[in-house]
């Protein structure tokens, strides 16, 4: 059994397609563990989503800011925007029954025996294993539940942008969403910085795992949603496997055992 860990499909559908035959993925024995963002930007998240499902029990996958963005139109809650490319989802005649299964994903996903995270984009640097997966738990919950428009209305925004646990109410569900699904730059406090993209990292801040005495320095963590990094983090432990497949560059798998990454060439332009 392998388990591959693939960034940021965006709706890539054929370089998925392809990037599985590459690895020569079997859902009989191995297990995929997506990153998050399986939609949106790239020009197939319908059928993306439909494969992604079909793949069942041999896909683990968690949520990105542009899952959660395409169940906030859903709902109602924000508007499509004109860079949007997730109509087909909204148009599908089994719409309801991928948006379900898209909220009953997780927000972070660790193996025990594997030593690995996953998460979408980051982790709060106060936080132990424990409490990362505890706060997910608690935005999962909502998300799962009938209070899922209540959530998605309170979601957006930058404030607070820096974790501590006297937090309570939306505000603190909004912070973890945000270092779970945003985060690039914190502090060496932990406060968010939302302003930078790409790899230059401002002043007076550090990538998120890189602020000192983070504490999951132990752990080895995957995550996606940075496709300035094109896959480099240069810190160990540390696997960044967004390549930009929706934005000219390439799809990657990087097998969790061995470390050996598997990349195809984005066909977006």
């Amino acid at each position: 059994m392998a388990h591959y860990a693939i960034g940021d499909i965006q709706g890539c559908y054929i370089e998925f397609s392809e990037l599985l035959e590459k690895i020569a993925f079997d859902p009989t024995k191995d297990q995929l563990w997506l990153v998050g963002d399986l939609v949106n930007r790239g020009p197939q998240s319908l059928q993306t989503l439909r494969l992604i499902r079909e793949l069942g029990d041999s896909v683990i996958s968690i949520l990105g800011n542009h899952d959660l963005h395409l169940l906030a139109v859903y709902y109602g809650i924000s508007e499509i925007s004109p860079e949007d490319t997730f109509h087909d989802i909204l148009g599908a005649p089994d719409c309801g029954e991928l948006i379900d299964w898209l909220r009953h994903r997780p927000l972070l996903h660790y193996d025990t025996e594997l030593n690995f995270l996953m998460v979408h984009a980051g982790l709060a640097p106060q936080w132990t294993l424990i409490q990362a997966q505890d706060c997910a738990r608690e935005v999962e919950t909502l998300i799962q539940s009938r209070e899922i428009v209540d959530f998605l209305k309170n979601m957006y925004g930058n404030q607070p942008d820096i974790w501590s646990d006297a937090l309570i109410g939306w505000d603190r569900l909004r912070v973890i969403t945000n270092y779970l699904t945003r985060v690039r730059y914190c502090d060496a406090k932990g406060r968010m910085d939302f302003e930078h993209k790409g790899d230059i990292t401002p002043e007076g801040f550090y990538p998120w795992y890189k602020v000192p005495n983070r504490h999951t320095q132990g752990l080895r963590i995957v995550y996606g949603h940075w496709a300035a990094l094109k896959g480099c983090s240069d810190s160990a432990n540390i696997f960044a496997i967004d390549t930009g497949c929706a934005w000219g560059d390439s799809l990657t798998a990087l097998r969790l055992e061995d470390l050996q990454r598997f990349s195809v060439a984005s066909k977006q332009s």
